[in-house]
């Protein structure tokens, strides 16, 4: 099978033939149709998440078939099937107990520390995999495995109380978070980059009333902001945006270091938090919402070996929506139909 290999951090991927995997006990290896390209991909191949062991396929938001299963597993072959990035979590720690697995210090990370969806074909624990309806377009669906979780768990962090929102950083999981935010009646207040006329069109015709560089100030002071760029400067520039008892939440797994900032943007009992990835609840209740709203993603197609130019489209921030890889599964289907 060809995979898009990382083999040094800070380098381009490598395209390379590997052996089928087989899957082991509790296992499905499943054929990949589409693998969107997530920011905590660029994390992994940039060396910024810890001891990722090398070499290793990135990809966490994978769309696929299920080929075969392992023992103790019984799906039927061509199921379609969604990994996301948590890939596995001990269940018996204090955290798992809790219902908060994805805090759990044995966790194992899709792409990160197990081999992901950069390939045609992946293995995953078929307990950490979500049924995905057989008729949806696997490349619109795949953002929704990772992009879609995060924006949900985090409008969750959120609050119940939210009526103005804000979101910083209007890339994939904005796009989609935002189409849930507008259904349920929330206002919304989208930041870009300083000039970026085009991902504020695109936010406003998402459902933002407002759409500006997130060096501005808001209109009206918001009940809650998501930041989804990178960023740590955006933290103090958030909390300056959202009123008392407000929420930040930063939905990234890394930030670059925020910057010291005066007590009283804090004070009034606004609070920051961050997201930790998700639960298999997140998914379950995601995915179940997602066609009520209904969820359409906006998607750039890449083929399987263009990896390493659908990542570099991504740092640049040159694209409205999400980037997906397809294999020739994909586009087999696509010229079937």
């Amino acid at each position: 099978m060809k995979v898009m290999e990382l083999q040094r951090t800070g380098e381009a991927l490598v395209e390379r033939e590997r052996p089928v995997p087989e899957p082991a006990r509790g296992q499905v290896l499943i054929a990949v149709e589409a693998c969107a390209v997530c920011r905590t991909d660029l994390h992994v191949v940039d060396g910024e998440l810890p001891a990722a062991p090398l070499p290793v396929v990135p990809g966490h938001e994978i769309i696929g078939r299920v080929e075969r299963c392992g023992a103790d597993v019984s799906l039927a072959p061509g199921t379609r099937l969604g990994v996301p990035w948590l890939g596995y979590s001990c269940g018996v720690c204090e955290f798992c107990r809790r219902g908060e697995e994805n805090l759990c210090d044995r966790a194992r990370f899709t792409g990160y520390q197990i081999d992901g969806g950069y390939a045609e074909y992946t293995v995953a624990d078929h307990r950490y995999c979500f049924p995905v309806d057989p008729d949806a377009d696997a490349a619109e669906a795949a953002p929704l495995m990772c992009a879609g979780l995060i924006g949900y768990r985090s409008l969750r962090m959120s609050g119940e109380q939210v009526r103005r929102l804000g979101l910083y950083g209007f890339g994939a999981a904005a796009h989609i978070v935002a189409q849930v935010a507008a259904w349920r009646g929330i206002e919304l207040y989208a930041f870009t980059r300083p000039g970026d006329r085009a991902a504020q069109d695109f936010a406003r015709r998402l459902g933002a009333g407002w759409a500006a560089g997130s060096d501005e100030q808001p209109p009206a002071a918001l009940d809650a902001a998501i930041i989804f760029a990178p960023v740590g400067e955006l933290v103090p520039a958030a909390l300056r945006s959202v009123r008392k008892g407000g929420t930040v939440v930063c939905g990234g797994i890394h930030m670059s270091d925020i910057p010291s900032f005066p007590y009283a943007i804090l004070w009034g009992e606004r609070q920051i938090r961050s997201v930790a990835n998700l639960t298999r609840r997140d998914g379950r209740e995601f995915l179940e919402l997602a066609p009520r709203v209904p969820v359409r993603t906006e998607v750039e197609r890449f083929p399987l070996e263009s990896a390493n130019e659908a990542l570099s489209r991504l740092r640049e921030g040159k694209l409205n929506g999400a980037v997906v890889l397809v294999t020739e599964r994909y586009r087999g289907r696509l010229s079937t139909h």
